[in-house]
């Protein structure tokens, strides 16, 4: 695919070189790129990953239920009416070109004498292609990350893709596990700042995702049963207590291109001069309903500022206030009678005035446990100590730390009656799994919640308004680049219907 990241590095690299008194050695070539070292690569590479996953994860917010538009802006009609081609939404080639800086990575560690770059490159290639995958079904995957060598790679199955991913990523845990950092270059890492163990605990909780995924697959029991033992006999574990962020503290700086990405598109700019489309995403009117029927009053008010947005004068703090009253939802497609200021805007888990360094997240830990709480409810063969009871309510409580609100209050559900909250109360136990894992999910992963609402098909959300029938989209069409320069392998996938073609996990 594209090498043109690599080149810009490089040239970066080359630049920045400065006036040393080896730029005029004579026998220097100069029609030949220097190499830039793999630690830089990887740091950049994890900053465009954070990058590039803004806007799919916007669009799966929206495809979820989980956020709509005010109306201070035409409605979209492909978000919100569906009418959308292969001109839209082309994350294709932004992620692929992210992943030629992991293989990049992955190909010239060892050269550098940087083996410890090699398993997390590898740990993120996965993620990037399980999310390729989510996206668009079959993907180039063998023919892939060649360059010139391949130009027009062929199309894998996306269920063969899925299985090579978990062999991938055993292959990033042995060598997290055989490499440890050096001390001088874990800075490199903007993830686990060198932290192998936690390299290893993301990858299982991956692994887990993506077996999961495949969950309501006839036939794919005893596979996904084998695989999950495996992670456990493996005995690094998986994330708990805390989330897996990019960035953070210390990299991301009040400075111009340099705020962390959501802060910057929805929040305010560098100067905290607030941005235009913060009038833009607003919590659905059946997710704030939901919330409150739940009596999930805590993590609505850490979702969603109450109608008004922030406080001008109090960051991170409602201008109204913070009553069940004053929280009201968009319904979905809506397009007249909710203005930006009487409606729910995106709230202090997401973005409060002046907190730029936030870390990107790209998992959390109450979607790890809620992963669990289905393994273990679906499948009696995994040999997982916790019961799926244990892990449900792990879950909750680890969503309620992650959206700032108070961890004991979680406790409160336990016993309450509340069907979805409470197990032992819960009717269909699955089914109080999706919901939690669907309110865990909202502000932090958007494309994560989409996909799972097309596996699941829980929560009910309602159809947009602007549509009558109950069609709604299932993936996206292969994006008009790659028509044009992989025509013959992009035709070989068939005739795409992006509201009835389901992904091999879509299984109704």
């Amino acid at each position: 695919m594209k090498i043109k990241s690599i080149i810009i590095i490089a040239f970066i690299a080359f630049v920045g070189s400065g006036c040393k008194e080896s730029f005029l050695d004579i026998n220097t070539n100069p029609n030949t790129l220097p190499t830039a070292s793999p630690n830089y690569v990887f740091t950049n590479a994890l900053n465009t990953s954070a990058a590039n996953m803004v806007s799919p994860n916007e669009t799966g917010s929206y495809w979820a239920g989980q956020w709509s538009q005010s109306n201070g802006y035409i409605l979209s009609t492909t978000i919100f009416s569906y009418n959308f081609t292969n001109a839209d939404f082309n994350y294709w080639d932004g992620y692929y070109d992210n992943l030629q800086d992991y293989q990049f990575v992955i190909e010239n560690a060892d050269t550098y004498s940087q083996k410890y770059l090699k398993g997390p490159a590898k740990i993120m290639k996965a993620l990037l292609f399980q999310q390729l995958v989510d996206m668009y079904g079959n993907v180039p995957y063998s023919d892939a990350l060649q360059g010139s060598k391949v130009l027009a790679p062929k199309f894998d199955d996306q269920k063969a893709v899925y299985e090579t991913l978990i062999a991938l990523l055993d292959d990033g845990i042995k060598d997290v596990k055989a490499n440890p950092f050096a001390s001088a270059f874990a800075s490199s890492d903007i993830v686990f700042k060198g932290n192998t163990t936690k390299w290893a605990k993301f990858a299982n909780s991956l692994k887990l995702r993506i077996l999961i995924h495949q969950a309501k697959i006839a036939g794919r029991d005893s596979y996904i049963t084998t695989e999950i033992n495996k992670i456990v006999s493996e005995g690094s574990g998986f994330i708990t207590g805390e989330d897996v962020g990019v960035g953070g503290s210390g990299f991301f700086l009040a400075t111009a291109g340099k705020l962390n990405p959501v802060y910057d598109r929805w929040g305010y700019d560098a100067n905290g001069a607030k941005r235009a489309l913060n009038n833009y995403p607003r919590l659905t009117q059946y997710f704030v309903n939901s919330l409150k029927a739940g009596g999930d009053t805590l993590r609505l008010k850490r979702i969603g500022y109450a109608n008004g947005g922030e406080s001008s004068a109090t960051p991170g703090v409602s201008s109204a206030k913070e009553i069940a009253a004053n929280y009201a939802g968009v319904p979905f497609g809506q397009s007249s009678g909710f203005l930006p200021s009487a409606c729910s805007s995106l709230g202090p888990s997401l973005l409060v005035k002046g907190e730029y360094n936030r870390p990107y997240l790209i998992m959390t830990a109450a979607e790890v446990q809620l992963l669990l709480a289905e393994a273990k409810q679906r499948f009696s063969g995994v040999t997982l100590t916790g019961t799926a009871q244990s892990y449900f309510e792990e879950g909750i409580a680890q969503s309620f730390r992650a959206f700032g609100a108070n961890v004991s209050a979680a406790a409160a559900f336990k016993g309450s009656k509340v069907n979805n909250y409470d197990w032992e109360a819960s009717t269909d136990k699955l089914a109080a799994i999706a919901t939690q894992k669907w309110i865990a999910l909202a502000n932090f992963n958007g494309l994560e919640a989409w996909t799972e609402y097309r596996r699941t098909n829980l929560p009910t959300t309602p159809q947009t308004v602007q549509v009558v029938d109950s069609k709604r989209p299932l993936r996206f069409y292969y994006p008009n680049t790659e028509s044009g320069s992989n025509s013959a392998n992009v035709t070989a996938q068939g005739t795409i219907d992006a509201l009835s073609t389901r992904l091999f996990w879509d299984v109704d």
